[in-house]
């Protein structure tokens, strides 16, 4: 029997779009290390120059593309409590869509900001590491010197990770937010429903979560959707007053 989708399942749009751009700057990235050639200790500060002025130069590019990104998950999670809602009252329909989600708003983008401009930084500290094997370890050069030329690509699959976490978790903060403004206590854990899906998340299929009582999975603790590499998501649970 197949299973109805859930008005709260993430869509992939945003993510994949978010991905894309981010994948643009790692290899941006990749071009400013390859242009410096074999690296050693003495070259390496030119280097880690470069890669902090492009995250200066970035950075109102990043302001710009994470609003884009909080937006688009924004109306996303709107639709969805507006299907959610449709056979409910206007009260809670109109009280939906008056969550004051400022705050949480600018919270996220500057998180977002905060990432993407660290990008080169996390790539450039990556580089220094493995300059100070090779000099620690000469006779493996050639293959320092492959691992420094792949930083392209370490950091693209840097970003696809980033835009799957921060997409997810985007999406269930504002939900978060927008369940608990009407009073829900907490939601339904649901997850993506196919072999990817870690033990640990499957175990959560179906359960009640509090909204004040994120659960620990694997050491770390938070909501569906919130957790890195995460795509479960939160079917928020309404109050039984407001469903009256």
């Amino acid at each position: 029997m197949k299973r109805e989708k859930s008005p709260f399942e993430k869509t992939k749009t945003a993510e994949a779009n978010y991905a894309r751009d981010l994948r643009r700057v790692a290899r941006e990235i990749g071009y400013i290390i390859q242009r410096f050639g074999s690296l050693d200790l003495t070259r390496f500060p030119f280097l880690r120059d470069a890669l902090a002025r492009y995250s200066e130069i970035l950075k109102p590019w990043a302001e710009t593309r994470a609003q884009m990104m909080v937006q688009q998950v924004s109306k996303a999670d709107e639709r969805a409590w507006k299907t959610a809602t449709e056979e409910l009252g206007r009260g809670i329909r109109e009280e939906i869509k008056s969550v004051p989600i400022g705050l949480r708003f600018r919270e996220l983008m500057q998180q977002q900001v905060t990432l993407i401009t660290s990008m080169p930084a996390v790539a450039a500290e990556r580089v220094h590491g493995l300059v100070i094997k090779n000099a620690e370890q000469s006779g493996r050069a050639s293959e320092i010197a492959r691992e420094i030329a792949r930083s392209g690509a370490v950091a693209a699959a840097r970003a696809t990770l980033i835009a799957r976490t921060e997409v997810s978790r985007t999406a269930s903060v504002l939900t978060q937010a927008r369940a608990e403004f009407v009073g829900s206590d907490g939601y339904v854990w649901r997850t993506a429903h196919d072999q990817d899906v870690r033990p640990s998340h499957r175990k959560m299929e179906g359960k009640f979560v509090r909204w004040d009582s994120p659960p620990t999975l694997d050491g770390l603790t938070g909501h569906a959707g919130a957790l890195p590499n995460c795509r479960c998501y939160a079917e928020p649970i309404i109050p039984k007053e407001l469903l009256e």
